[in-house]
């Protein structure tokens, strides 16, 4: 199909309920959406369950102003687990009644090298983010998974395994990849000591990823109250960090340490911590640019990198890993109609460890 016919702008639309921000302090409320005719190659999906990503947060409150500015009526939500309703004659993926789920992306140029080496995440021309980015057919912007169905093109739509809950899936599309993929990436795996910072909802997964990797996993936490839940999640051990003497236990013995904190945080400390040819991968963005001592890079040849999510391929292979190992976000189910309530707990860091959206509060 030609870039042309792809992306031809549609008039046909149909309406959906979504909640939507109208301002960065109006909150969320409900609002109605237009989705747009399914084409050849599209899917409609009937969104069952939507996870609530911190980023949802920032959008909203357009806090991300100078990079990646909101457009409002802002509809967030980019992990979206539902049920297919309708596909379109080209689809060969996917049929009606079954599971499917969307993440970060629903399209990208497709042609630049990043796209042809199946990283849309990094495609040249930016990719088409499930919200807020340009919509290249209906025109405005795109409105995501907070509302009750989303019409998305079969390359970016993923198969759910038919052996996990769905609420508890819904995550992995955005948690789930941003943790699997570097480790992936840097080939965690047996034999290896890795180290995951910070036990939240891109933590806990780290987790559960590192010691399904056969890794010997250690969370670093500056709580030690964490210590029963980061054991349950699969933690070998754990150590607090703001004991200079348990730190200094691990000094060079780490082939991996994968940083999830977004707070401000010293991470000279941790790169101490990298065996030679270590590596330390940052998925968390600190608001302020950290100090970095280069000669804790330069003595053992270690490497200070970050990752995003993964592309449409490795998202699928992480979902396929999950079902084989049975491995899902630890959630709190709610009702769309708490979605404020949930922002504010976000920030106080009262969830365990995923918020998701039951959509059936919307129909």
């Amino acid at each position: 199909m030609s870039e042309a016919a792809r992306q031809t702008p549609s008039t046909q639309t149909s309406t959906a309920r979504a909640y939507a921000a109208q301002s960065a302090a109006s909150g969320m409320a409900p609002f109605t959406i237009q989705r747009r005719a399914v084409r050849p190659q599209d899917i409609q999906i009937e969104i069952l369950y939507c996870g609530v990503c911190h980023s949802d947060l920032h959008q909203v409150r357009n806090e991300w102003q100078n990079t990646m500015p909101t457009v409002y009526p802002c509809v967030p939500g980019h992990e979206i687990v539902g049920r297919v309703t309708k596909a379109g004659s080209a689809v060969k993926k996917f049929k009606e009644g079954d599971m499917a789920a969307v993440g970060c992306m629903v399209d990208s140029d497709r042609t630049c090298p990043s796209c042809r080496a199946g990283e849309e995440q990094f495609c040249d021309s930016f990719p088409t983010l499930t919200y807020n980015a340009e919509d290249k057919v209906l025109g405005g912007v795109t409105y995501g998974g907070y509302s009750d169905s989303i019409v998305v093109d079969e390359a970016f739509v993923l198969r759910v395994p038919n052996n996990l809950k769905p609420a508890g899936a819904a995550p992995l599309l955005c948690a789930g990849i941003t943790t699997y993929s570097p480790m992936h990436h840097w080939n965690v795996g047996k034999g290896q000591k890795v180290g995951v910072v910070g036990l939240g909802g891109l933590g806990h997964m780290g987790l559960k990823f590192a010691k399904a990797l056969g890794a010997h996993a250690v969370l670093f936490t500056t709580s030690a109250n964490k210590t029963a839940d980061a054991v349950r999640l699969g933690a070998d051990e754990v150590v607090v960090s703001k004991n200079p003497a348990e730190m200094q236990k691990h000094a060079g013995s780490f082939d991996f340490i994968l940083d999830t904190a977004s707070g401000e945080h010293n991470l000279n400390a941790y790169l101490q911590l990298l065996k030679r040819d270590g590596t330390m991968a940052l998925v968390g963005a600190p608001e302020k640019p950290p100090a970095i001592d280069i000669f804790n890079l330069l003595v053992r040849r270690r490497r200070l990198a970050g990752s995003i999510i993964g592309g449409i391929r490795e998202t699928q292979e992480m979902l396929d890993f999950c079902g084989e190992r049975g491995i899902t976000s630890d959630v709190e189910l709610i009702p769309m109609q708490q979605i404020n309530q949930a922002y504010e707990r976000l920030l106080k860091g009262d969830v365990k460890y995923r918020f998701v959206i039951d959509m059936a509060s919307l129909r």
